[in-house]
């Protein structure tokens, strides 16, 4: 069980002149992304979807407009000392590539179980890491000794007012570009990037509505809004949202101009990933996915709105994405595994890859499985992996080799297991 969220911040509210201000500062140091319609995920979703592209940012997230702003906003002798942050994503890079740019020393505290690839990435951009702690509260430790050792300036990832203005800026271009958006869902780790676009969205458009949403094993705003305590945990493929609390200066603002917060399932966001690289040809990683992962477990709410989402984020393990992509074309059944049974005796193996060439299947993969012992003893089974046209042409190949005399089974994502199956 988590703790409470920090108490709210006595700060003065930020306000759309101070995004205004940032945009200034940004203005020719970030890309202005496109935000362009989004056809084929209107069609499955039923609303009217438009994308904003972050992912095109130079370390391919939309992290760099907060922490720009956060780098601009230092004196001489705050610049000289050098800044810090703690973060083994996306804010790290972002950090350790614009403070590089500006001549200003960074330090980076990660996890001691960082991946080497996102050390590598961020010591590569120029920052110096650190690796401390088995989590980023204890980093965070290590990071608060640092700063009264030399003076560092944090650079926050979310619950800071230079950042929450500089993340605003996002929404300012999205509504230029769209300006007859009815809603904007975005994704909620900390609170920093929903606070600044709420706070420019609602300003030019009182009437736009602001959804946030959270993976459900993270849902510490949810939980915030509604006076509870959250209970936190567990591997996400959303790690750039699984936040435990959050901020002081992030929590008022989504509870006044947040009008909810929605939690959605990793099965949702894993296919909503998968639906960005298939029909948007974009890479998303999972934080990033979760507007639209939102969208389609909703779509009566949803339904003849004209919604924004944000390609927040692009930094996704290629492994990772490599097995959605495969996972997702096995429930599409453009990529189907079946088991065989065939007599075994010479030539039925090449009658049966024949029978697979009529049919118009591209075999990927084959296996022999003779020595099981629910096997007859003169029959073998033939696992094979074949590429389809879609479910209606997969289905049509499982007919036509029943109709031929073979015994099919359909192995799913998960497996036939070794039990033995039960062959049609």
């Amino acid at each position: 069980m988590t703790a409470p969220a920090a108490r709210e911040s006595d700060e003065p509210r930020i306000s759309l002149d101070d995004i205004r201000a940032a945009r200034q500062r940004l203005r020719g140091a970030i890309i202005r992304t496109p935000a362009v319609e989004a056809p084929k995920l209107s069609a499955l979703s039923s609303a009217q979807i438009f994308i904003k592209y972050e992912n095109m940012q130079a370390t391919g997230s939309f992290k760099e407009r907060g922490a720009l702003n956060k780098l601009l906003s230092l004196d001489a002798a705050q610049r000289e000392r050098g800044v810090i942050a703690i973060s083994a994503g996306n804010h790290a890079q972002a950090v350790a590539h614009h403070a590089a740019r500006l001549g200003i020393p960074a330090i980076i505290v990660m996890p001691e179980g960082t991946p080497f690839t996102k050390v590598g990435n961020t010591e590569a951009l120029g920052a110096k890491v650190i690796l401390h702690g088995e989590s980023v509260a204890e980093s965070r430790v290590a990071a608060d000794r640092l700063i009264v050792e030399h003076g560092f300036t944090l650079v926050h990832p979310y619950d800071d007012p230079a950042v929450i203005a500089g993340q605003g800026t996002a929404a300012l271009e999205f509504l230029e570009d769209c300006p007859d958006l009815d809603c904007l869902v975005v994704p909620v780790g900390g609170g920093g990037f929903i606070s600044g676009v709420a706070i420019a969205a609602k300003a030019l458009k009182p009437e736009i509505e602001i959804v946030g949403v959270e993976v459900e094993s993270y849902p510490s705003t949810y939980a915030a809004l509604r006076g509870r305590i959250a209970e936190c945990g567990g591997a996400t493929l959303a790690e750039g949202i699984a936040v435990k609390a959050p901020g002081a200066n992030t929590l008022p603002v989504m509870r006044d101009l947040v009008s909810d917060v929605v939690l959605v399932s990793e099965s949702m966001i894993e296919r909503a990933v998968f639906l960005l690289a298939s029909l948007q040809k974009t890479v998303a990683e999972g934080a990033s996915a979760a507007g639209l992962a939102a969208v389609l477990s909703d779509p009566r709410r949803f339904s003849g709105r004209r919604v924004g989402l944000f390609q927040s984020g692009a930094n996704i393990d290629s492994r990772v994405l490599a097995a959605i992509i495969i996972r997702g074309l096995e429930r599409e059944s453009k990529i189907l595994s079946l088991r065989i049974q065939v007599d075994d005796r010479p030539g039925m193996l090449g009658e049966l890859t024949s029978e697979l060439g009529r049919c118009g299947a591209n075999i990927l993969e084959v296996h022999h499985r003779r020595f099981h012992l629910y096997v007859p003893a003169k029959s073998t089974l033939v696992d094979v992996v074949i590429e389809t046209k879609d479910a209606r042409h997969a289905e049509e190949i499982v007919v036509t080799l029943r109709a031929r005399g073979f015994r099919v089974e359909r192995l799913h994502a998960s497996g036939g297991g070794e039990a033995g199956p039960r062959m049609e």
